[in-house]
């Protein structure tokens, strides 16, 4: 059986060491797919990379302020945890997992993904939600082993997301901070209009 999560947990944990800076305020987990991104014979895949914010990148800003919360505000200053454009031992055992597992056609989308409003309801392409779902077990696992509150002091969210708020990044977000670390970042987002 296939650790993938494991060996994501330990990757990431060896860059957070080095994460030094004293202010802090959240950590994303940043899931992202794209039709250009390849990976042996599937396109339209995801990759997965790690960064954080500070207080001093966005001074003054309130703390329920989409400066605060957007990513789009934030430096990303990714660290790449599963990259398609740089092939690694890490990508190659989380498609191992997949085929372990019985995920196929990688990369591809459903046609229904859309209500009758034209709410996306779908999962992102496949392998995409599957990815989402261990990079949650990996940051629940960095919270409640203590990892994060140790490290940093205190405790912080773990913001699980692509460059829009779906569904599915909220769910993960929510598990992935099983104390309530993210409370704020979804109360702010939902006066946003961001999340529903």
């Amino acid at each position: 059986m296939i650790d993938i999560t494991g060996k994501i947990y330990e990757k990431i944990k060896s860059i957070m060491d080095a994460w030094s800076e004293p202010d802090i305020y959240a950590i994303s987990f940043f899931v992202y797919s794209n039709e250009s991104y390849e990976y042996k014979d599937f396109s339209n895949v995801s990759s997965f990379a790690i960064s954080y914010n500070t207080e001093s990148d966005c001074e003054g800003a309130d703390a329920y302020d989409e400066e605060r919360w957007n990513y789009a505000f934030w430096r990303q200053d990714e660290q790449m945890i599963i990259d398609p454009d740089a092939p690694d031992e890490l990508i190659d055992l989380l498609y191992a997992w997949y085929k372990e597992n019985g995920i196929e056609d990688i990369g591809e989308e459903d046609d229904n993904c859309y209500d009758e409003d034209f709410n996306y309801i779908g999962k992102g392409p496949v392998g995409h939600y599957e990815l989402l779902q261990i990079v949650s077990e990996v940051a629940k696992k960095l919270q409640t082993e203590g990892y994060i509150e140790a490290h940093f002091g205190k405790k912080l969210p773990i913001i699980i997301h692509g460059l829009e708020y779906a569904w599915y990044d909220i769910e993960a977000t929510k598990k992935a901070n099983p104390s309530g670390e993210a409370d704020i970042f979804i109360a702010a987002m939902q006066d946003l209009g961001m999340i529903s």
